[in-house]
């Protein structure tokens, strides 16, 4: 009885001043819909990353001829383009290594290629059969070129969506010639969309051709600049890429001590990698969601000693009529309580919206964080209440008889 006394006289003493009740859920509310809102951007991030990682390829090691540096953030070769990688490298690792199932060795260049009167410049990979395993690239129409066109330097291509797009408007593109650093280029095969990488890069934008025919006809060299490995066990890739180390310093005859002329990177470092910086991300989004909650609970502390301040003369006659101080202590607990539960309510659906609309703008899978909606309400209320009991004790220590005499 004494709380639902307690209830119905909160909701009236909170409807007598709306515009300040108002103003004090403006507060709670967006902090938990930062709260809300942030983390679940954060997480969806989060979760976009991962995708394109694990979209790269299946339990994918990559090696890179020379070393990559991190510059502005991002891995990238510094100095002259090196040439320390071959095929004999490939077959190496594919011979004797065990845990490794399928090898592409690959040479690519950004080239002029042109139909008809279009013409787009793209990335040019020449590779082997086995990328389509190791990369997950597989043709949607038409088909993939095959070992014996490998060997005999066919000069056959597979495009992918947007070189499709950029040079044939709709059209099939199978079975036409394009010319790629004007030599002709029969076209097999289309690949299936794969969007943007983890840099940021379209996959789509890229064609397919046979490893030597690339080497021998459009980039007039023997070396290659990337090495794909597909791993049987992805518990074994860090073992598998430190065995692959070690044979290539052994095949290039380095000395102890010596720096690497090549760069080994496993798909489960990425991720490793990839995976702290967005927790990092999402953690300080949430981060300043607690601020902007925090500064809700400052208003619910502010308003409740505004009105402590502006009641002393009810205080002082419910006194007077026989309520004890603990009677005000819970009044005024339920007031901050109740706030903070409603604006955390709101806060939650227009934080949930919020995610919603960005999703949308992005195209991310937005992560709803619904443990961390029920979290951010109950640290609301807990809040509140946190910031409600100095005020609250502070009207239920009220002397009566001095509250009646206040004018």
């Amino acid at each position: 009885m004494r709380y639902r006394l307690g209830l119905r006289t909160a909701l009236r003493a909170l409807g007598a001043h709306k515009l300040r009740t108002g103003l004090t859920l403006l507060g709670i509310i967006v902090g938990v819909a930062a709260v809300v809102a942030m983390v679940a951007i954060g997480q969806g991030t989060r979760a976009e990353v991962l995708r394109k990682v694990e979209n790269m390829g299946t339990n994918l090691i990559i090696v890179r001829a020379g070393q990559l540096k991190l510059v502005a953030g991002r891995r990238q070769q510094t100095g002259a383009v090196a040439t320390t990688l071959t095929e004999r490298d490939a077959r190496a690792i594919a011979d004797e290594l065990p845990s490794v199932t399928a090898v592409a060795p690959a040479q690519s260049q950004k080239l002029q290629v042109k139909f008809e009167d279009l013409t787009t410049t793209t990335m040019v990979v020449g590779t082997t059969p086995e990328y389509q395993m190791v990369r997950n690239f597989y043709p949607i129409t038409g088909e993939f070129f095959d070992d014996e066109q490998v060997r005999s330097s066919a000069r056959v291509a597979v495009l992918g969506q947007t070189v499709v797009a950029n040079l044939f408007a709709g059209r099939n593109p199978v079975g036409e010639t394009i010319r790629i650093a004007n030599v002709p280029f029969l076209v097999i095969g289309v690949l299936e969309a794969k969007g943007l990488d983890i840099a940021g890069q379209d996959q789509d934008d890229q064609i397919l051709v046979p490893l030597r025919t690339a080497l021998r006809r459009l980039f007039n060299v023997s070396h290659l600049n990337t090495i794909y490995l597909s791993v049987a066990d992805g518990a074994a890739m860090e073992t598998t890429a430190t065995d692959v180390a070690e044979l290539l310093r052994e095949r290039h005859h380095l000395r102890p001590g010596s720096e690497d002329d090549f760069t080994v990177q496993s798909q489960s470092a990425m991720l490793e990698a990839q995976d702290a910086l967005s927790g990092t991300f999402t953690l300080l989004l949430g981060s300043i969601g607690g601020i902007s909650l925090l500064v809700g609970g400052i208003g619910i502390l502010a308003m409740t000693l505004i009105a402590v301040r502006e009641r002393t003369r009810e205080i002082g006659l419910r006194r007077a009529l026989g309520a004890r101080r603990k009677d005000i202590l819970l009044q005024f607990l339920i007031e901050t309580g109740l706030l903070s539960v409603i604006g955390g309510a709101i806060g939650v659906l227009i934080g949930v919206a919020a995610a919603k609309v960005v999703s949308m703008l992005t195209g991310w899978p937005m992560l709803i964080p619904w443990a961390v909606a029920l979290v951010a309400v109950v640290f609301s209320a807990l809040l509140g209440l946190a910031f409600g009991v100095y005020p609250a004790r502070k009207a239920s220590m009220l002397d009566p008889i001095v509250a009646l005499r206040i004018t």
